[in-house]
C-alpha cells in the first residue's frame, strides 16, 4: 500500500454491556450515523467539557486568591513565574 493510501486513523476496540450496546445502535440508527462518528463526537464533547471544567476551576481558585492592588503589564512575568513554580497535583 502506498503512503497516499495508508490509513490515517487508528482502530480501537471497546466493550459495552449488552443494554448499553443496544442504545448505541439505536442512536446511530436514529441519527443515520455510524458508531465511529458517534464516538468521535462523544470524545470531542468530553474534551470540550473537560477544558471548560479546568477553566472554571482556575477561575474559582483565582477568586479565592487575595487580589493585589492593580496589576501592571510589568507584573505579568513575575505572576507567570509564580504560577509555574507551584507544585502540581499528580494525575492518576
Amino acid at each position: 500500500m502506498s503512503d497516499s493510501r495508508s490509513r490515517r486513523s487508528r482502530v480501537f476496540t471497546v466493550s459495552f454491556p449488552e443494554d448499553l450496546a443496544r442504545q448505541v445502535d439505536q442512536v446511530a440508527h436514529r441519527e443515520s450515523r455510524n458508531i465511529s462518528e458517534l464516538f468521535r463526537e462523544a470524545f470531542r464533547v468530553y474534551r470540550l467539557e473537560n477544558a471548560h471544567a479546568q477553566i472554571e476551576r482556575a477561575r474559582a481558585a483565582a477568586r479565592l486568591r487575595k487580589p493585589q492592588q492593580d496589576y501592571r503589564p510589568s507584573d505579568v512575568e513575575a505572576l507567570v513565574d509564580e504560577v509555574r513554580t507551584l507544585p502540581r497535583k499528580k494525575k492518576k
